[in-house]
């Protein structure tokens, strides 16, 4: 079975306020917090008022949602014993006009001074999955047929609706902010992995990317292990959900490096077709339609019962399709996070919102 492992970036929250407050390090360091936890699995994030935990590898997605719980449930009493909340929201609900400040550490530093506005508004939160592959040809691989279904991926995890007090008309404004960066959206095709190395190395030469960190591509191989990170999806308000798409991500993998083994060409998309449809799915999330992976207009939930389908022999071989299925379903009964945000605001306002992206954080 395929080994993963599961990054989570979170806001630090005044409870009263609801804004976001620059105590990351204090958390980090919170007394009882190293016991818990070793360094490597809760890091600091490119501005103060957020933290990222990191999961040890894992067989299963019993192992996944088992750490990520424990690294809430840790993180979150780290941050209640310094008087803020912890927050599984993409995008806070409410900011001040001054920004966070940045994490003091060179490549920050640089980044801030590089695009000082896109790095005031970086207060965005994602949840990264690695997913081990053989070696990095047979990432290219992965990469060129996942493409396709980056999209509807994106759209089953839109959580963050919310930016300045107000619903931004987009299910996913995280998306929006990050596809501003100058490498970010959509990996390109790629030939192999000379051609991923010798591309990368140009971005580089230019100047303009300061290190392979700032590909901020939707998924990508990873340096740091022998896996292709997928990045599209805004953090989960719920463990289960986060549990489901990294359930989903290992057999898009898994499918893909079937597909390369038995030599099936990998779909043949449009960039421009790609990046319209990844628009189209942060706009929408799951309340309208999807472009689906042919390039067509369809109901959202018909495009999500494919991609079940198209992954249903590797989720079957990992025994997690009646888990993945099961969820899956409650998704498409109950709504994205981005849903439930809005009916939260509907209902009791901003505080109801930052209730329920603080609240839900620790909830299996």
């Amino acid at each position: 079975m395929t080994t993963i492992g599961v990054e989570e970036e979170y806001l630090l929250l005044d409870p009263v306020t609801g804004l976001a407050v620059p105590k990351a390090e204090k958390v980090r360091k919170a007394a009882g917090l190293e016991f818990l936890m070793g360094d490597q699995e809760v890091q600091p994030e490119l501005l103060q008022a957020q933290v990222e935990v990191v999961t040890p590898v894992c067989g299963t997605l019993e192992e996944v949602g088992g750490h990520l719980l424990r690294l809430r449930h840790a993180v979150g009493a780290a941050a209640e014993a310094h008087g803020c909340r912890v927050a599984a929201g993409a995008t806070p609900p409410l900011r001040e006009k001054r920004p966070v400040a940045v994490t003091d550490r060179a490549r920050y530093r640089a980044m801030q001074s590089q695009a000082p506005q896109l790095v005031a508004e970086q207060l965005v939160n994602g949840m990264h999955v690695h997913v081990a592959v053989p070696n990095r040809d047979a990432g290219v691989q992965v990469l060129n047929r996942i493409r396709c279904w980056l999209p509807t991926l994106t759209a089953m995890s839109v959580n963050s609706p919310l930016w300045d007090g107000h619903d931004t008309g987009f299910a996913s404004w995280r998306t929006v902010i990050f596809g501003r960066w100058p490498v970010s959206g959509m990996p390109p095709h790629f030939h192999d992995a000379a051609d991923y190395d010798r591309r990368v190395g140009h971005l580089l030469e230019s100047g303009v990317v300061a290190d392979t960190g700032q590909l901020y591509w939707q998924a990508r191989l990873s340096e740091r292990y022998p896996t292709v990170e997928v990045r599209c999806p805004d953090v989960q308000l719920r463990v289960d959900d986060a549990v489901m798409l990294a359930g989903i991500v290992r057999a898009l993998v898994e499918t893909a490096l079937a597909e390369a083994e038995a030599g099936t060409p990998a779909p043949d998309r449009a960039p421009e077709l790609l990046h319209a449809a990844m628009w189209h799915a942060a706009r929408h999330g799951l309340s309208a339609t999807l472009i689906d992976p042919d390039g067509r207009p369809r109901r959202a939930g018909d495009v999500v019962h494919r991609l079940l389908r198209h992954l249903t022999p590797a989720l079957t071989a990992s025994g997690d399709i009646r888990q993945v299925t099961a969820l899956t379903q409650r998704l498409l009964r109950h709504g994205t996070g981005a849903d439930r945000q809005r009916a939260a605001l509907a209902s009791g306002g901003l505080r109801a919102a930052v209730d329920l992206i603080t609240g839900e954080c620790v909830t299996p």
